[in-house]
């Protein structure tokens, strides 16, 4: 039988998913820009912009349904527009949620688990915690996964460290958690072979380290000066990059180790640029 996967918000996580997927399986995904139809095509992958689709059709077809989508200052667009689809589609096997390490808040660099309080400290941590809620309230097959830092092919240090915009920003205890984008594809496929309806999952490897330790690994694996380090309260931001220096924490990861049996490709940074590096050799 085959299984459909309709991937909502379909990003850069959910297209690492849809590489390892076994044979057999089809995958829309939904996609804002007319002008990604075409690369999520030769991808395998049936295209459909939303919001411009009825997605009522296309759940009803779904036996596994992913979503990738952020709540905006309106609230969770999905939800906003087929909570009552969704809450009548029983025939999902699986539901997947796509959230952030953001909803533990800050804990002054400890450590924290599935079972620790949500206590976010941005708007952005806040909205995650609602969505999160308001998903749980359909009755479905929900899985909430809680990633850290994502990085992966085109999405890491090096061209800023190459084209000289990378900064060594310094607060003292500061630290973040990571996770290289096929760790998280192979958690999620993990958790499809495996449910357990109303798990909440951290995606994140073994090493949370501080920001500027990793923009220095990656100037010294180019074989470049390491950028100068810049005090945190003289650093010129955004308010959104000011925000994630907001919370220092470090993310346990064990049950998608216990649970699921996952084996990290990636358990470092260090790990992980240098495949990094050494694709772009290739």
């Amino acid at each position: 039988m085959t299984q459909t996967l309709l991937s909502l918000g379909h990003g850069f996580s959910a297209r690492a998913l849809t590489r390892i997927l076994p044979p057999g399986w089809r995958v829309i995904g939904t996609t804002r820009d007319p002008g990604k139809a075409e690369a999520l095509r030769a991808e395998g992958v049936e295209p459909v912009i939303w919001p411009d689709t009825d997605l009522t059709p296309l759940i009803a077809q779904a036996t596994h349904l992913l979503t990738s989508v952020a709540p905006g200052p309106a609230g969770d667009a999905v939800l906003n527009d087929y909570a009552d689809v969704l809450r009548g589609a029983r025939h999902l096997k699986w539901v997947g949620y796509l959230s952030t390490t953001g909803v533990y808040g800050d804990h002054g660099g400890d450590w924290v688990d599935e079972s620790s309080p949500l206590t976010p400290a941005t708007r952005r941590g806040i909205a995650r915690v609602q969505a999160e809620a308001e998903w749980a309230e359909l009755g479905l097959p929900l899985h909430i996964f809680r990633l850290a830092g994502i990085y992966g092919p085109g999405r890491g240090p090096f061209a800023k460290v190459r084209n000289g915009t990378a900064r060594r920003i310094i607060k003292p205890g500061q630290v973040f958690s990571r996770t290289h984008v096929d760790d998280i594809a192979q958690v999620l496929l993990a958790s499809i072979n495996r449910p357990n309806p109303g798990a909440a999952y951290n995606v994140c490897d073994d090493d949370p380290a501080p920001p500027q330790d990793v923009i220095a690994h990656a100037a010294e694996l180019l074989g470049l000066p390491v950028p100068p380090a810049i005090p945190f309260d003289q650093a010129e931001m955004t308010p959104m990059a000011r925000s994630f220096y907001a919370e220092s924490k470090k993310v346990r990861n064990d049950r998608i180790k216990d649970e699921l049996g996952v084996v990290l490709k990636y358990p470092d940074y260090r790990s992980g640029l240098a495949a990094l590096l050494a694709a772009e050799d290739r």
